[in-house]
């Protein structure tokens, strides 16, 4: 297997793949993507056709989406520890938040963002239902803490900080107990800063 290729913008979802890569301590490169004309070229379509950032070569193989790529990463390279292995009980608890963040969490967040509001008796079709259900569920999931898998730190914790973070950041997502204190923890991890420090960098210039 060859080596790891981030195509991203400093000002894209990619710092989340950034503080991923960071995590596992394996040399990767950066390949980084200007919004507009370069991101919509047919250079760039041919590595993920859908024009956006952030997307991932490993190799012959490529990662698009942000939980699937940290979920990809997490599995590649176990020793890193950021997902529990297969037959791990909490391997279910892992999955589930990883996915509510990417899923539901996302889209609720998004559509509140927008202004878009379901007709009443339509939040049944919805796979978010509301956004305050969402908030609702993951207040109760914080409250075993630190992490969402007990005390150990995974790529699910990862990608929730880096959303809850940005929401907070926003105003996109109210403030609840345990959401700022769970997104400062995970953003203390020297991975996380080192990540930060490369794409103000990148964006600076």
């Amino acid at each position: 297997m060859h080596g790891l290729t981030l195509y991203s913008n400093p000002q894209s979802r990619g710092r989340l793949v950034h503080w991923m890569l960071e995590e596992l301590h394996t040399p990767y490169e950066t390949v980084w993507i200007d919004y507009g004309e370069e991101m919509k070229s047919p250079h760039y379509r041919a590595i993920n056709p859908m024009g956006k950032v952030p997307a991932l070569v490993h190799g012959d193989l490529l990662i698009t989406e942000c939980a699937a790529i940290c979920a990809y990463l997490a599995d590649r390279f176990p020793r890193a520890q950021l997902a529990p292995p297969v037959d791990d009980p909490r391997r279910a608890a892992y999955l589930r938040w990883l996915f509510f963040t990417a899923g539901p969490l996302e889209q609720a967040v998004t559509a509140n963002t927008l202004g878009w509001r379901a007709e009443p008796g339509q939040e049944r079709m919805l796979g978010f239902g509301s956004l305050s259900d969402c908030l609702d569920t993951l207040e109760q999931a914080l409250l075993g803490g630190p992490w969402l898998c007990g005390d150990h730190f995974t790529a699910a914790d990862l990608y929730l900080a880096a959303q809850l973070g940005w929401g907070l950041m926003q105003g996109n997502i109210e403030a609840r107990p345990g959401f700022a204190e769970f997104v400062a923890a995970a953003n203390a991890r020297p991975a996380a800063e080192r990540a930060r420090e490369l794409n103000d960098q990148a964006a600076a210039s």
